[in-house]
């Protein structure tokens, strides 16, 4: 599983996109592969005049998210592929950590 941040009426779209066609949890969202993704960005790049890759939107996601206040923290993990990452408790309390 990988964590994605996106936009809460995104998130409430696809929400119910994936109630309709979903009918187990091991079903896809979007059915497709890497390959047929990495072709779909390309193709929409060169319709605005652009090279693109999946990583260039990776990229711009992890900019797009830091510039919008997500914790580098968050943003460097998701960016990374960590998927052991659990967002910090509300309730607890973390101390600065001293910097040399």
């Amino acid at each position: 599983m990988r964590w994605v941040f996106i936009p809460q009426k995104v998130a409430d779209r696809l929400r119910e996109y994936s109630v309709k066609r979903c009918k187990t949890s091991d079903d896809r969202i979007f059915p497709i592969s890497y390959e047929t993704a990495r072709m779909m960005v390309a193709k929409a790049g060169k319709m605005v005049g652009v090279p693109l890759r999946p990583h260039d939107l990776r990229r711009y996601a992890a900019t797009y998210a830091s510039r919008s206040g997500v914790p580098i923290e968050i943003v460097s993990k998701v960016i990374l592929r960590i998927q052991t990452y659990r967002p910090p408790s509300v309730t607890s309390e973390r101390s600065p950590t001293p910097r040399p």
